[in-house]
């Protein structure tokens, strides 16, 4: 390696450029590029129909999404409606089945009658608390008809 200048010799390139007089200044015309056209019209036309497109489609959805709400508060409407009705209904039943409801329909319905002391009668059985069910004593017949039809029973289960 040289120890010499690293800097550039510029004087090589002042020639360079050929220096032009005024009047060749003057006949250099500089042309302006004309703008290129943002798009072509059947472009436009299309973007446009596009855009279009969209936004009907996100107004038909909106309209959409809104039907289906109304649909379902009026349907939960309904539900509480028969929600309130099924709560009176059973209130109803439970008030028509309470005790005193019944028994003021047999007396003034049915024409019943509340038992008197009087009615009221008292048995007493001389054996104590055994009861004798009589032997029956049937014929052969009988006693193979109840067998057959115990057997029939029990195959119907």
């Amino acid at each position: 390696m040289s120890k010499g200048s690293l800097a550039y010799d510029l004087s090589k390139y002042e020639n360079a450029a050929p220096k032009l007089t005024s009047d060749e200044k003057t006949k250099i015309k500089v042309r302006k590029a004309k703008p290129e056209a943002a798009g072509s019209a059947p472009r436009i036309i299309v973007l446009a129909l596009a855009a279009g497109l969209l936004l009907g489609l996100v107004i038909y959805g909106k309209v959409e999404n809104a039907a289906i709400h109304s649909e379902i508060s009026a349907e939960t409407k309904y539900v509480d409606i028969l929600r309130s009705e099924n709560v009176r209904m059973q209130t109803e039943i439970e008030s028509k089945s309470a005790l005193k409801s019944v028994e003021e329909y047999a007396v003034n319905v049915l024409g019943m009658q509340k038992l008197d002391k009087s009615q009221i009668e008292y048995l007493s059985l001389e054996n104590g608390n055994v009861v004798d069910i009589p032997d029956n004593s049937d014929n052969l017949f009988v006693r193979i008809k109840h067998a057959f039809e115990d057997f029939v029973e029990y195959l119907r289960g």
